[in-house]
């Protein structure tokens, strides 16, 4: 069966139990502040168990792109090593909100299984939570009553709190689950050894392929359980698994999911699958990473040195390295791949189609660039093997390598092998665990329980039509993160203070007491659906109604700058082309940063047609035109645009000014008009394919214009009240080039004499034509120097220094293979005579300065240079 219809059957079978498919929710997770990305299929329907929001359908199957990399599931070092963890997998699940509970979940996971797809019954087995006396919890007997009806009762295997009672995360909702496991051994293997010994036992053909979870409970920020007021279901069965079980393979990588990219790895490296391990774990790391790059670009997330794209780039740096090490390809070819990944996978989830060109021109980019990193990497690796004594390498210098150059640790352990040298792998954890702490400490939020006041069943946003409006406060919780402290977050039964997203900050304002009292918000999230309002304190009477107001001057540039970015959306897409798409934006009050694809630099010529298109659109003073609950299929149909990676319902807020009209749940001006003026501050490359440009708008161009009249007169000052500053600017620039030349000139005839007179200077040294002394020339005329007498004397080595604005230089060349013969490194040298002049500096082992700023000391660098070769 193919791995297509498998998935069709999945979600056939359960559509058939009176289930909605829904599509895969983005794994690029942009507005929750605890995740980064989906790391399982729960992740899009958590304000469901949590009880913040009322599901249309109480019944939902699909399948969902997770990606595990980060924080408590991580399997990013096992990929490849085996043949059962991946970073980017589909996730098979069906879903009950309140609906039908373990009966039904068991009885149609176990006909699924094997009525639909057939799979032997002597092939399974499942577990049941075998109960926790810590926590009060009894063994799960309904689960395994029900089980009974199914299985062999030694089929039925009991099960830790670790591996049977699945949680969120350290809060929240929770319970016990039951796993059915997969054992795809031969007979003879089955006859020696049970399968129900290796459940669970990491076992490569005894596998988890389905969990079923029962989530009854909710974990308290004490540690604490409590009912949830309705119960759910909550399954996920791993795709690659059971493609493997169903197509009779020992292998996730030996399905038709990843065979057709392997094939075309084997192709392309002119390497062969299943000969030699080295080689197979480089092309599995390949294989499997490579989908989950290109499904995180495809979902909006580019490879960037910070947050989720940081993660993403790790990633796709971990499998050019394996290629650069174990397949011997020392050029960009992973991004050969993404047209194969499209073709096989483009069917279930479009996104690979539409966004293959972005996709693949990423990739080929960050590939040229790491391989540039790997280059700089080893002749750093060189440079700090010259400075080791002994044989074993500081941990703390790999550390610097890795964390500051982005070498790969295990190719510095690999290379130090082959060099006869070790490496100091605990100073390296060390220094890694140092990093890691801090990272922890710096983004950990301790939060607590929340605290209810009266239920509601969902908070309303009102800040479209007020910015003052009478609150209840429904619930709070205090926080503590280490760079603010202690918080609050409040939860209003209603509220005018519009929440992060879209790439709008969140407003600021206060809530004010019936008695005049005053608690600044801070700021507004959004989090499984809830607004969240974050204060330094809380109110001292919780219960009384209070009057929130948001900061009417900043939602007001926040708002002009927002609509300006649809403006601008617009005016790109009609000066470079229809082919150009947002790609990511962020609204603050003082500015707007919007990217977006194109294949080239904006001339400067483009992008004042592209202000004077905005600054028209706000001339003729558009009035806004907001539909609030627009089916989304007619919302399209009317030229709307959906933004990159972001995931809709079936009603959508659509605005619309003039022949803008674009799906946005942020804030806007009424009129086009109170944007004021539009200006373009920069414009540059983010990525391949994708540029960025940042502008602003109203107060903050006055600002600016104020800002460059300023800059005007001071140069018209300078000039002496010149009424043409850039004629006089361009005379002086002439006239500079000018002297320019003439100083070249006189430089290098004082160059040609002072090589003259060195030559007669040089002093022979066991066979080196030696020479260190101080000249009067800058760092270009040492440099063309010293080349220039290499290129005349054999052996030669030489130190010239010299003193340019009170502080000191020190260059050194040494012949090449003078260097190589003498074992000489001109860059260690310059380093340790760089103390002299209380500086530091390095180079090639055959050319090297150093700078520092006690010319005082230059006299005893010349002196102690000779050291280095008698």
């Amino acid at each position: 069966m193919k791995s297509q219809e498998i998935r069709d059957k999945f979600l056939e079978f359960f559509k058939s139990k009176n289930h909605s498919i829904v599509a895969s929710a983005p794994m690029v997770i942009k507005n929750d502040p605890t995740l980064m990305f989906t790391n399982a299929g729960m992740n899009q329907f958590k304000e469901f168990f949590l009880g913040n929001s009322i599901p249309k359908n109480t019944r939902v199957t699909d399948t969902q792109k997770c990606l595990r990399v980060s924080g408590k599931h991580n399997d990013l070092e096992e990929v490849g090593k085996d043949t059962y963890h991946h970073t980017m997998f589909e996730m098979l699940g069906n879903w009950s909100f309140g609906d039908y509970f373990k009966p039904e979940a068991i009885n149609w996971a176990w006909e699924l299984l094997t009525e639909v797809y057939k799979i032997d019954k002597d092939k399974l087995y499942v577990t049941i939570f075998e109960g926790d006396s810590s926590e009060n919890l009894d063994r799960d007997t309904e689960a395994y009553d029900l089980w009974s009806k199914h299985v062999a009762k030694d089929r039925i295997l009991n099960g830790n709190k670790k591996d049977n009672f699945w949680e969120m995360g350290d809060q929240g909702p929770c319970g016990p689950c039951s796993e059915i496991h997969v054992d795809l051994r031969t007979e003879e293997e089955k006859a020696k050894v049970s399968g129900a010994s290796l459940v669970n036992a990491d076992h490569p053909q005894v596998v988890e392929v389905w969990n079923l979870v029962f989530i009854q409970y909710n974990r308290k920020a004490n540690g604490s359980l409590e009912n949830l007021p309705a119960r759910h279901i909550d399954t996920g069965m791993g795709f690659e698994r059971l493609c493997m079980a169903l197509q009779d393979k020992k292998s996730n990588y030996d399905t038709d999911v990843f065979t057709p990219l392997i094939r075309e790895i084997e192709t392309i490296t002119n390497s062969k699958y299943a000969v030699t391990e080295e080689t197979d774990i480089a092309i599995r790391v390949i294989a499997d990473h490579v989908r989950a790059v290109a499904f995180s670009i495809a979902d909006g997330q580019l490879p960037s040195n910070t947050g989720a794209g940081y993660v993403i780039r790790r990633i796709l740096r971990r499998a050019i390295r394996y290629g650069f090490t174990f397949l011997d390809t020392k050029e960009p070819f992973i991004y050969k791949l993404v047209n194969v990944l499209s073709d096989e996978m483009g069917k279930a989830f479009p996104e690979l189609k539409k966004q293959q060109n972005l996709i693949y021109n990423v990739i080929k980019e960050e590939e040229q660039s790491f391989l540039r990193t790997l280059d700089q990497g080893l002749i750093l690796l060189d440079s700090i093997l010259a400075e080791t004594t002994g044989k074993e390498v500081s941990g703390a210098k790999a550390f610097e390598l890795y964390d500051t150059y982005g070498f790969p640790i295990d190719l510095t352990a690999l290379i130090l092998s082959e060099k006869g040298f070790s490496l100091d792998e605990k100073g390296f954890q060390a220094e890694l665990q140092k990093q890691k702490d801090r990272s922890r400490a710096a983004g950990k939020i301790e939060a607590g329980d929340w605290t209810v006041l009266s239920d509601d069943a969902e908070e309303e946003f009102v800040g479209y039509d007020t910015l003052k409006t009478p609150v209840k406060i429904t619930r709070y919780r205090k926080i503590n993160t280490a760079k603010e402290g202690d918080q609050y977050q409040l939860v209003f039964n209603l509220t005018p203070f519009y929440p992060e997203g879209g790439g709008q900050v969140g407003d600021k304002g206060y809530l004010e007491a019936p008695n005049g009292d005053v608690v600044y918000i801070t700021d507004t999230k959004k989090e499984n659906n809830l607004i969240i309002h974050i204060a330094k304190n809380l109110p001292k009477d919780l219960e009384n109604t209070f009057t929130a107001v948001v900061d009417e001057k900043q939602r007001s540039r926040s708002a002009a700058n927002h609509t300006a970015t649809h403006l601008l959306h617009q005016a790109l897409r009609s000066i470079l082309g229809t082919h150009v798409e947002q790609k990511g934006s962020m609204v603050h009050s003082g500015y707007l940063r919007f990217d977006f694809s194109h294949f080239a630099k904006v001339t400067a010529d483009e992008l004042k047609q592209v202000e004077q298109f905005v600054n028209a659109r706000i001339q003729e003073q558009l009035a806004l035109e907001e539909q609030r609950a627009i089916p989304y299929d007619q919302a399209i149909a009317e030229g709307a645009i959906a933004l990159f990676g972001e995931k809709y319902g079936d009603a959508v807020r659509a605005i619309r000014f003039g022949k803008s009209m674009e799906l946005c749940g942020g804030t806007h001006v009424a009129n086009t008009a109170d944007i004021w003026y539009f200006k373009v501050k920069s414009e540059g490359a983010v990525a391949s394919g994708i540029r960025r440009i940042e502008a602003i708008t109203g107060d903050a161009v006055m600002q600016y214009f104020e800002e460059q009249d300023e800059q005007l007169e001071a140069v018209r000052d300078l000039l002496n009240n010149t009424k043409e500053p850039a004629k006089a600017i361009e005379s002086l620039q002439e006239e500079n080039n000018e002297l320019k030349k003439q100083l070249e000139s006189l430089l290098a005839e004082k160059a040609k004499g002072l090589k003259s007179e060195l030559k007669t200077e040089l002093e022979a040294l066991n066979g080196i034509n030696f020479l260190a002394r101080e000249v009067d020339l800058d760092a270009n005329g040492i440099k063309d120097l010293s080349f220039q007498l290499g290129g005349e004397v054999d052996n030669l080595f030489l130190l010239l220094a010299s003193r340019q604005g009170g502080k000191a230089l020190l260059s050194c060349y040494i012949d090449k293979e003078l260097a190589k013969a003498k074992n000489l490194n001109a860059g260690t040298i310059v380093r340790e005579l760089g103390k002299h002049i209380q500086g530091g500096g390095g180079g090639q082992p055959f050319f090297a300065t150093a700078g520092g700023k006690n010319p005082e000391g230059i006299d005893a660098a010349l002196s102690a240079v000779k050291s280095y070769i008698i």
